[in-house]
């Protein structure tokens, strides 16, 4: 019995699903990798920043429940306003004083690190201007610390954007 498809027309219905898959697949990846902040590792902690742009910094804040650490970093401006600020030195130094992220640059207004359960003295720095904080960290709670430094501090060492 011969069909009455010839075998090359019914190999283009799986050929044209395969391409349109690839390219669906290749979109969806690179958007991905625009959105997600690489993780790095300093002294056996995982930390990863990010926030530039409003995508990345939903990204952020979405994961940032997931992490036992959070660090978020803000300039006054003069009317009171804040501006997420990016290009941040960080450093966290455990309860011995050991440093564990030691003068890190964060990569957006946004920092998330996996801390183990302890007590942790932060330090943020723009420029000349540091501001530290103690930071807990409890086992299966995420902690939160938010940096903001006064209106007028040197801007010329920190990218920054308003906050809405």
């Amino acid at each position: 019995m011969t069909s009455r498809f010839s075998s090359s027309s019914s190999k283009r219905p799986l050929a044209v699903a395969m391409l349109c898959g690839a390219v669906l697949l290749g979109a969806f990846s690179s958007a991905q990798a625009a959105e997600n902040p690489p993780i790095h590792m300093a002294h056996g902690v995982e930390y990863m920043s990010g926030g530039i742009g409003s995508d990345e910094a939903q990204l952020m804040e979405t994961v940032s429940p997931r992490w036992p650490a959070t660090f978020e970093f803000a300039v006054k401006d003069h009317k009171g306003n804040a501006d997420f600020a990016a290009g941040v030195h960080v450093t966290v130094r455990d309860s011995r004083g050991t440093a564990l992220l030691d003068n890190v640059v964060s990569g957006g207004p946004f920092m998330v690190a996996r801390l183990e359960p302890g007590t942790y003295e932060v330090e943020a720095r723009i420029g000349s201007q540091v501001l530290k904080q103690s930071v807990h960290v409890l086992q299966g709670a995420a902690a939160k610390a938010v940096f903001e430094w006064p209106a007028g501090t040197d801007m010329a060492s920190a990218g920054t954007r308003t906050v809405q």
